[in-house]
This record gives C-alpha cells, structure tokens and sequence, in this order.
C-alpha cells in the first residue's frame, strides 16, 4: 500500500470541509476501497467512558464499548495503536465478526485528550505491519485536523 498517496486523497477529501460525520464517512470509504484483505474499516468516537460506533464500512458492529475493553478500548484507554495480528489471542478481544483474524486501532486526538479510535479489522492474520501502523497513524493524523 502506497500510504503517501493514500493519504494524499484523504487530505483532498476532508480539508477544508466542516463536517465530522461526512469526512469520518469518507475516510471510512476511502480505506475500504484502498486498502486490500480488510473486513471492516471506521470510528469509534469517545462518549465519556465509552466508545460509540461511528462511520464505518463492513458489516454490522458492536454499538457500545467499554474504555479498556477489547483492542479498540484498550487503544483508547493507552493513547496507543495496538497492532493485533491474531485478534482470537487478544485478551478480552470483542467478536464483533467471527470472519475478522487480525486488527488495527489507532487513537485519534483532539485537544490532547483521546477522542476516538480508528479500527481496521481482517480476516487474515498477520495482516498489518508496522509500515500500515506508520501510514495509518498518519491518516489519523489528517482526521484530527479535520474534527
């Protein structure tokens, strides 16, 4: 994956654009098109101690989830990415699709405080390496400029 040029076309979708629902969205799409063997790709936005299912492509996906729980709950509560390359090994990992193998979350930022994740999910293991984390951190980089 190219993430220069992925990361090129997310910045010509949402800069300049005052709307977070419709650049999550896009983001969303972009990933979903762009990026090969994933399953689900979205947001999560942080509603207090819980993260709140935002924009997203794939299948239908858990609603609520608890700050420190699963991959994106403990993403969000570290202020880390947590690259997971057999989610079935992840203590407390939530299925919200039995078909997804591997994961990626990255935390997004707003005002230093944590304010959503990013998650990829696949359904084959060992999908995401440390260039994909690199290029990913960057995409959520763009959309904390453009929340």
């Amino acid at each position: 994956m190219n993430y220069k040029e992925l990361n090129s076309k997310l910045s010509a979708l949402v800069n300049g654009v005052g709307h977070t629902v419709a650049n999550l969205a896009n983001a969303s799409a972009l990933l979903y098109d762009e990026l090969e063997n994933i399953n689900w790709a979205g947001f999560y936005v942080l509603e207090g101690e819980t993260l709140v299912l935002g924009p997203f492509q794939g299948k239908p996906a858990c609603i609520e989830i608890p700050l420190g729980r699963g991959v994106c709950g403990t993403a969000a509560k570290n202020g880390m990415t947590e690259l997971v390359p057999d989610v079935h090994l992840f203590p407390g990992h939530i299925a919200c699709d039995s078909a997804s193998n591997s994961e990626i979350v990255v935390p997004i930022f707003k005002g230093g405080e944590v304010w959503g994740v990013l998650d990829i999910d696949s359904p084959v293991k060992n999908r995401f390496t440390s260039t994909d984390k690199d290029g990913l951190e960057e995409f959520a980089h763009i959309i904390e400029e453009a929340i």
